[in-house]
């Protein structure tokens, strides 16, 4: 018998996906977050060099290695453009995941009240939960072929016992990235209801068509309550080296260690060398990363051109409205790789009642040349033109 709070708690189902589409190269697989663009070489470097490292091989520091806490700390404070300090403000994690769990563990009572964005990661909703909090979703939009955030039903979320907004930007699934007035107005309602801002940072630079970058804790009265969870999974491509960060408050961030303590206890020692070498090195790549995945999201825009799908303008991955089209999302899904052999993930749990009716397609880990032709596979299978 399943404890309470795990009770209706759905899993991912991407790994359905990918166990239904097996092997088969002929299969576009755009189910998972993987992209195929090699890690910086610094950093595979540096984990090859970690291997013989016997400072490696230990549980200590518990927080993480003094250079990786000194290099994700300036990341932090020269994107935000607040002046954190690496041992008073930061914690290395196993992931941005573990990170997040253990914000969330550090700033809620059980029953306090954490606003998402809908749709959102159901990895974010579900350790809400996991924490004894209670979610509670605002919606995007469509306006002007755009995700927006509705912001009148954000104010209509948010109440006396909201204790954190959780804000992913870009947001995934749907690829949407919120304004400066957007911004703008999710601090004012923080300062408002005196809430922390756990602002998941994992693509957050990943941005397409000259959007410009804004970090949340350079707005006024926002740096005492941001708390930012980044990792090199993404716009490094170090998926597999699950290494991330956590800086904020020096008022949070004992409780936030003393979580990781006696959660994971310590982040991956051969992994943490790699991560400071792709945070320092000059030739990370991040750039063209980003043009090429934005290529690859052009290709599959114009390729569904007439179809009901929202273009990404940040992260890795943008939403078909299946339900437009009369299928639920986990029919769509097994259509898409039955018919089309497209892999890609039902969002129902990715949100509301409205997450059913989406299908995610994930951009990141097919070439140009492999995603040709996809507009052909989806009408296809989905029995459109």
């Amino acid at each position: 018998m399943s404890v309470d709070r795990l009770k209706n708690m759905p899993g991912f189902s991407i790994d359905r996906v990918a166990a239904a589409a097996g092997d088969d190269p002929e299969v576009l697989r755009l189910e998972n977050l993987d992209t195929d663009i090699r890690p910086p070489q610094a950093a595979l470097d540096a984990t090859r060099a970690a291997i013989d490292d016997d400072d490696t091989n230990s549980y200590l520091p518990f927080t993480g290695q003094n250079a990786l806490r000194e290099a994700a700390t300036q990341h932090v404070s020269q994107l935000s453009g607040v002046d954190y300090d690496p041992y008073r403000q930061s914690a290395i994690t196993a992931g941005g995941t573990e990170g997040m769990l253990n914000v969330l563990l550090a700033t809620l009572n059980v029953g306090d009240e954490v606003l998402l964005t809908d749709p959102t990661y159901a990895g974010m909703i579900n350790r809400v939960r996991l924490a004894g909090g209670i979610p509670r979703l605002a919606p995007f939009v469509h306006r002007n072929g755009q995700w927006r955030l509705d912001l009148n039903r954000l104010v209509d979320a948010i109440n006396n016992s909201t204790r954190v907004l959780f804000i992913m930007n870009p947001s995934m699934p749907s690829g949407a990235v919120l304004s400066r007035p957007e911004w703008e107005f999710i601090a004012k309602l923080c300062i408002s209801h005196d809430c922390w801002l756990l602002y998941n940072a994992a693509m957050e630079r990943i941005l397409y068509d000259d959007r410009p970058y804004l970090h949340p804790a350079s707005l006024p009265g926002m740096a005492e309550r941001t708390i930012t969870v980044g990792s090199v999974s993404k716009e490094y491509r170090m998926i597999g080296w699950r290494v991330g960060w956590i800086v904020g408050p020096e008022a949070i961030m004992d409780d936030i260690n003393l979580v990781g303590i006696y959660n994971v206890v310590t982040p991956v020692g051969i992994a943490q060398a790699a991560a400071t070498a792709a945070l320092q090195t000059e030739d990370d790549g991040v750039v063209e990363s980003i043009a090429e995945w934005q290529r690859r999201r052009d290709v599959i825009v114009e390729e569904l051109a007439g179809l009901p799908l929202i273009p990404a303008v940040g992260g890795w991955s943008m939403l078909i409205d299946v339900g437009a089209m009369g299928h639920g999302s986990f029919t769509a899904s097994d259509l898409l790789l039955e018919r089309g052999k497209i892999a890609a993930t039902p969002m129902r749990g990715w949100g509301g009642m409205d997450s059913d009716q989406l299908v995610r397609f994930v951009f990141s880990n097919e070439p140009v040349e492999r995603l040709r032709g996809i507009g052909e596979r989806v009408r296809r299978a989905l029995g459109v033109r």
